[in-house]
């Protein structure tokens, strides 16, 4: 049951294990909700990247984050599959038994250490927190040999009691023990000074690794993150893009990149294949409706863009004067002209599969008749468009509502009218409704045929896929009921219809969401 982690850990002292939790902390992000197949897709995409420990999510949440934890523990085989758990025995058994089938499983427990948070959110002495650290360790080491403990809002913790807990929590059993900088506050030398302190005072702390976990709320994660790792830690635990509660978490892609690129001060080793950051990024963007902004680190547009004329200038005779990285090796290649409307199925699975993308026959029968659709309105097929495509179709075979057909009446004459056709639980409906302009006709006539009077549209934003006035629109739509916030996104060459796919793809994670229900308390 000894995990192969922790082996090879012994082996190579310099190896950072790569933990993410785009899954569980960064699901929690407002919008960010996936179903069980946008799950899977993610899963797949963070174990075949390299991703050393996946936390799939929270199980005792409810049944259908459990089922989520269950399903990946049986699909991924290389990664460590983890589940989060508070420190009760409830928690750590519906962990238990949704890691399962899991080749590796970790249980990670937690519970806030901060005088702040034993004395309002837990209500607890401290001899009371220590009591519970070391029952909930202890019992979830009857169910895995590889136990991570998280101090929550360790940052705020005082030195003497966070030492106690975290040899106690050694003594019981925790292989990792991981120190969340929860509320973001912490600054690089004051998170360093806590790690260096742990490995200086705590006796049996070369019994576990230790880990670090950092939020973004003053734009320190990474950098908080990578002090913790020079300082002695060796996990990191961070997101995708760096989504997850409040401003989010450390970025992956940029804690990767920092150490690739900086291993002269950072000369540490990881698992991650870099050229996979690109397509991780846009995939999970697709997947919850998010765009990344263009000048965000490593996978924004504009992260290899050069608009200066002295920047051009020395681009053209060294790129290395403007570029610390190359785009390929975070898997970004120039866009080339690759297919048009006389191409055939075999041609267009090839470029998919090139991409690095794996569908199923059903989902790509329906991809082929909208790339023909595309082809016959668009002369240039760029690898962006078929990337939009492939974000825009797959994993969505079991939502309850589907996009048919859309005519709109629009011009400045008025009325602006929408006739919109539907599939509600496979079952054809169509109406007609008119509104101030096109876009609010069509949610209205969403509106109609799916009720849903409390929600309320957050955010309509539109962004061309690629150059051009024949470029596909990609359109991403928020909505908001009783403070459950969603996101959907949609493609297409019409924005108008992209604007019907995005609020569609929103719908059906407000339907998902209803039936969710949220766990009690904080997390790490």
């Amino acid at each position: 049951m000894t995990s192969a982690i922790s082996k090879e850990n012994n082996r190579d002292h310099d190896r950072v294990i790569i933990f993410d939790t785009t899954l569980r902390d960064g699901e929690q992000s407002p919008g960010c909700s996936m179903n069980l197949d946008e799950k899977l897709r993610i899963a797949h995409l963070l174990d075949e990247m390299g991703v050393d420990v996946i936390e799939a999510g929270f199980p005792i949440a409810s049944q259908g984050d459990w089922e989520a934890v269950n399903e990946i523990a049986k699909a991924l085989k290389n990664a460590v599959i983890c589940g989060l758990s508070r420190a009760t025995k409830k928690d750590i058994e519906a962990s238990a038994t949704a890691l399962e089938p899991a080749k590796q499983k970790r249980i990670h427990t937690f519970i806030s250490t901060s005088p702040l948070h034993m004395k309002y959110k837990l209500q607890m002495t401290p001899e009371a927190v220590l009591e519970s650290v070391v029952e909930s360790v202890t019992f979830a080491r009857g169910f895995t040999d590889d136990v991570e403990w998280s101090a929550e809002d360790g940052s705020r913790t005082e030195d003497d009691f966070l030492c106690t807990c975290v040899e106690a929590a050694i003594k019981a059993g925790a292989t990792t023990i991981n120190i969340p900088d929860t509320v973001g506050y912490a600054t690089p030398d004051e998170y360093a000074g806590q790690i260096s302190m742990l490995i200086n005072r705590v006796p049996n702390i070369d019994k576990a690794k230790l880990s670090v976990h950092c939020h973004n709320d003053l734009g320190l994660a990474v950098a908080n993150s990578l002090a913790g790792v020079q300082a002695g830690a060796r996990q990191i635990e961070c997101t995708i893009n760096g989504i997850g509660e409040r401003a989010g978490n450390a970025a992956l892609e940029e804690v990767v990149m920092a150490m690739r690129t900086r291993a002269d001060k950072m000369p540490y080793t990881n698992n991650i294949k870099t050229e996979m950051l690109t397509r991780a990024s846009k995939t999970l963007s697709t997947t919850v409706g998010f765009n990344v902004q263009p000048n965000k680190a490593i996978v924004g547009a504009n992260a290899f863009a050069h608009e200066s004329g002295i920047h051009q200038d020395g681009m053209l005779k060294n790129a290395q004067t403007y570029e610390i990285m190359t785009p390929e090796s975070v898997g970004l290649a120039k866009s080339e002209l690759v297919l048009g409307k006389h191409s055939g199925r075999h041609a267009l699975k090839d470029k998919i599969e090139e991409l690095g993308y794996d569908i199923g026959d059903n989902a790509f029968q329906d991809l082929f008749k909208r790339f023909k659709d595309l082809a016959d309105k668009k002369k240039e097929i760029f690898d962006e468009d078929i990337i939009a495509l492939v974000d825009d179709e797959v994993g969505r075979d079991h939502d309850r509502i589907k996009f048919v057909a859309l005519q709109v009446k629009a011009g400045s004459k008025g009325p602006q009218i929408a006739d919109l056709t539907i599939k509600i639980d496979g079952k054809e409906q169509q109406t007609t409704a008119q509104g101030n302009g096109p876009v609010d006709a069509i949610f209205l006539a969403m509106r109609e045929m799916v009720p849903h009077d409390e929600a309320v549209l957050q955010l309509y934003q539109v962004h061309a896929v690629t150059g051009g006035t024949d470029a596909q629109a990609e359109v991403t739509v928020r909505l908001e009921e009783n403070g459950k916030t969603v996101s959907g996104q949609g493609a297409d060459a019409d924005t108008l219809v992209a604007s019907a796919r995005a609020y569609i793809h929103a719908l059906n994670k407000l339907l998902l969401k209803r039936e969710r229900e949220k766990p009690e308390g904080g997390t790490p």
